[in-house]
């Protein structure tokens, strides 16, 4: 197989937990999530460079359920770019896939949404974090074995490896008690591996940051509500209409990979730092 080079740029974007609802619903009675990723995919689209895909780390949906994909799906195909989804435990493997069945890389995998795109500078892989009808994520022996074949084809390709749940103790308790069980699976796994670059994932609704296996672990915002940052143990289970926000993921061979985190928005700016007589005073 020819792998593309990666000593070519490749600008790539993330966006999760969309939570969209059918028929203008809004999610928790409070988000309208739809009109939150319309903003977001507004940002994506404007972006100079642009990304060349967008990567989506779950929960696509409030409950899983045709309506809301099709609606998803209406919204995501106003994205100029491709985008690759994995689900989280607010999605249904069935209904996802009979929803994106034109998205080829959603059936590579028989039983699990695990995939690995090839034809980028950076490799991507997808992982099947979900549990039907619970909210923690688990990664069977089944799952992981597929995840450890598929690093050991492509060692000297730079990959990042994406799934839903957060593999490391975030601090805010009420989504400590659902994150991926069994973290130490995972990071054994990805040790052996260290052309991983990165370990993506959604489901904090927030941007958190940690060291994970010998490489870096980390959570994407929402793109609608942001999970409340309340870092006291015993904080109630909340979230804040806070300013929604994405990654983006810059490869370059001459730096390797670096992370921004942007604000879905309109904002003042930007304003120059000099003018004809220097700095501003």
């Amino acid at each position: 197989m020819h792998d593309p080079s990666p000593s070519e740029h490749c600008l790539i974007a993330q966006i999760s937990d969309p939570h969209i609802k059918a028929e203008g619903r809004l999610s928790y009675r409070q988000v309208d999530t739809a009109r939150a990723l319309h903003r977001a995919i507004e940002t994506l689209n404007t972006l100079s460079p642009a990304p060349k895909l967008v990567l989506i780390s779950g929960d696509l949906t409030d409950f899983g359920r045709p309506e809301e994909y099709a609606a998803c799906k209406a919204l995501l195909a106003k994205l100029h770019v491709p985008y690759y989804l994995v689900p989280g435990n607010h999605d249904d493997r069935t209904a996802m896939r009979d929803a994106f069945a034109e998205q080829g890389y959603l059936f590579q995998h028989p039983r699990f949404l695990q995939w690995v795109v090839e034809e980028h500078p950076v490799r991507l892989i997808g992982l099947d974090s979900s549990v039907p009808g619970q909210s923690h994520g688990e990664l069977c022996a089944e799952r992981l074995d597929w995840l450890d074949e598929t690093l050991k084809q492509r060692p000297g390709r730079p990959t990042l490896v994406m799934l839903h749940h957060h593999p490391f103790a975030s601090g805010i308790a009420h989504m400590d008690r659902q994150p991926l069980r069994e973290p130490t699976a995972l990071a054994e796994v990805i040790a052996r591996h260290p052309q991983v670059e990165r370990v993506l994932c959604g489901h904090l609704h927030r941007a958190i940051q940690t060291r994970f296996a010998g490489t870096l672990a980390m959570s994407c915002p929402g793109v609608s509500h942001q999970v409340s940052l309340d870092l006291d143990p015993n904080g109630p289970s909340g979230f804040h209409l806070e300013p929604p926000g994405y990654l983006l993921h810059q490869w370059r061979p001459t730096h390797g990979l670096v992370t921004h985190q942007g604000v879905i928005g309109d904002y003042p700016g930007p304003f120059p730092f000099f003018d004809e007589h220097g700095l501003i005073d």
